[in-house]
């Protein structure tokens, strides 16, 4: 009889997707398919202007559903559960969450990344002694996004967390942090976060990876009245305990990486120069330096890609950059302008011409972040003429996000010192061949678009089968089965350098043309009564040039 390989020769790995919208449960196989997966949308709280919240406990019970349609599913395709040999998660990052330690129950709702209910409070700590220090310390600037200022928000303005911080009971994380404890059983009180996640509240040494007294100090927090998760590797076989209920109960949770370092991973980004972009509603790169942390100089965030010490490897570091408009440019001109009903329509209508016709498109709906950071400038549509047509305008707006990935990658060279190997994209936009082929051409880099699209499940996958015997064993064999999966999409640029020069030194003029635009509009209405006022004084009124 034929020989087959026996079924026990297989092992799959569980992957948590816990996003802004959305928990997802994938299972791979040691191929990295995705075999059985399952998603829920919960609902986002938007309770005042700028707020973003979610309920903690939807969270969990999104999750702990997604687990058990999966897994329902992969059974249901004739395997055992026993295959599954261990769990990974990856996590939105910076939301931030706190509960009771005592009972486990949340005090209040998270605060999700995105929100700036805190802007005020960040203007008055950048005029705190020691705050221009931060940075050199976290790798991150004081802004709205670290988890930091919002744990400080709570404890000014929630009296639920205020109690428990003054009682010595309040409990702080990140949704990691919180996933890892529930779904082990309160009982177990595992208690930890992985560094990739701890480098984005503001309140870790980028460099040494561990809390620094600097930065709690700074931030007035009491370490007896407050507790804070323990800091662990990405992947370990222990430290994450094990799902205590349900249909993985006894599974062990070995793999924890942050959203955008787990698609790093997940895209192979193992080495200096290794780049990846997430085209999504904005996007977001990052961009391996290393194994130090580099400290920006042009607007740029250091973070920890990865910890990996299982394999002998030292902890990988990263620079991220974030544009603010991506696939959102697209959905304006569909939602906002009427440009078709269909991304993919889009993508087509930029096709149907060969150039942008000199239209340059400055998508700041609000402002420009990396490595501009131009508060005051606004969407602006630049040389429009008789000639120009709707595929002119499409096409400048599916550039815009080229070009300003561009500067992103440049400022990421200039501070790391490594020249770009490739640029791995995933996330919707980087379906679209000319957008790819554009980015590839405005770029100058080698630009990859893998075969199987859920990168950031997969590097969670990665880091919880990197702990388990028997499973992956190296970066080099990851990359080979990844790297070679069929369907893998390199663009190569094709454009003339001297074109891409015109086209660029075109989009930076328009930049600064779009500087400026937000004014204070009160002191404008101040200057015009004052002008008016002088005007009358003089007895001058109506003067014509003519």
């Amino acid at each position: 009889m034929e020989s087959t390989p026996a079924q026990d020769q297989d092992w799959f790995v569980g992957s948590i997707d816990q996003g802004t919208t959305s928990s997802r449960f994938l299972i791979f196989n040691k191929h990295v398919d995705p075999v059985a997966s399952h998603q829920i949308e919960f609902k986002n709280h938007y309770p005042v202007s700028g707020w973003h919240e979610h309920d903690p406990e939807e969270l969990l019970a999104s999750v702990q559903t997604c687990i058990e349609e999966a897994t329902k599913r992969f059974t249901e395709l004739g395997y055992p559960m026993s295959l599954i040999k261990s769990v990974g998660i990856t996590n939105q990052r910076e939301t931030t969450v706190c509960w009771d330690k005592n009972t486990g129950e949340a005090l209040c709702r998270a605060v999700v990344w995105p929100d700036t209910r805190t802007k005020g409070l960040v203007r008055e700590l950048k005029e705190r002694p020691g705050a221009d220090r931060l940075q050199d310390i976290c790798g991150l600037p004081l802004s709205t996004y670290p988890s930091s200022v919002k744990l400080l928000w709570l404890l000014r303005h929630n009296e639920a967390v205020k109690a428990a911080y003054d009682e010595g009971r309040l409990a702080f994380g990140t949704v990691d942090t919180w996933l890892i404890y529930r779904l082990n059983g309160r009982e177990k009180n595992v208690f930890v976060t992985d560094s990739t996640n701890a480098s984005r509240t503001m309140f870790m040494n980028i460099h040494t990876r561990q809390y620094d007294d600097e930065l709690l100090s700074f931030f007035g927090l009491d370490r007896e009245k407050v507790a804070l998760p323990k800091i662990v590797p990405s992947s370990d076989p222990e430290l994450f305990g094990s799902i205590a209920e349900g249909a993985l109960a006894g599974v062990r949770i070995t793999g924890c990486l942050g959203d955008q370092s787990s698609a790093l991973v997940g895209q192979c980004g193992f080495y200096p120069g290794r780049a990846k972009n997430t085209y999504g509603t904005g996007c977001f790169l990052l961009c391996h330096v290393g194994e130090k942390p580099v400290i920006s100089k042009s607007g740029l965030l250091a973070t920890v890609a990865y910890d990996f010490p299982n394999l002998g490897e030292k902890p990988g570091y990263a620079l991220e950059g974030s544009v603010a408009v991506g696939g959102s440019g697209v959905k304006f001109l569909m939602d906002n302008l009427g440009f078709l009903r269909d991304s993919k329509k889009v993508s087509e209508l930029a096709e149907s011409v060969p150039d942008n016709g000199g239209v340059v498109f400055v998508t700041a709906f609000s402002g420009l972040f990396a490595p501009y950071w131009i508060d005051d400038a606004r969407g602006t549509l630049f040389g429009i003429t008789h000639h120009t047509q709707r595929g002119h305008i499409a096409r400048a707006t599916l550039e815009a996000t080229c070009f300003q990935t561009r500067a992103i990658l440049e400022a990421m060279v200039k501070d790391s010192g490594h020249k770009l190997e490739s640029l791995a994209v995933d996330g919707g936009m980087s379906n679209s061949d000319i957008t790819m082929q554009t980015q590839a051409d405005i770029s100058g880099a080698i630009v990859e678009r893998p075969a199987m699209h859920e990168t950031t499940a997969l590097g969670a996958a990665v880091a919880a089968a990197l702990a388990v015997p028997g499973c992956w064993t190296s970066f080099e064999e990851i990359s080979s089965i990844i790297e070679n999966k069929e369907g893998r999409r390199i663009f190569k640029p094709q454009m003339d350098k001297r074109t891409v020069r015109k086209m660029y030194k075109a989009w930076e003029r328009g930049v600064e043309m779009s500087r400026g635009w937000v004014q204070d509009d009160d002191d404008e209405c101040d200057k015009e009564e004052f002008d008016d006022d002088a005007e009358a004084d003089s007895g001058v009124e109506g003067v014509s040039s003519s």
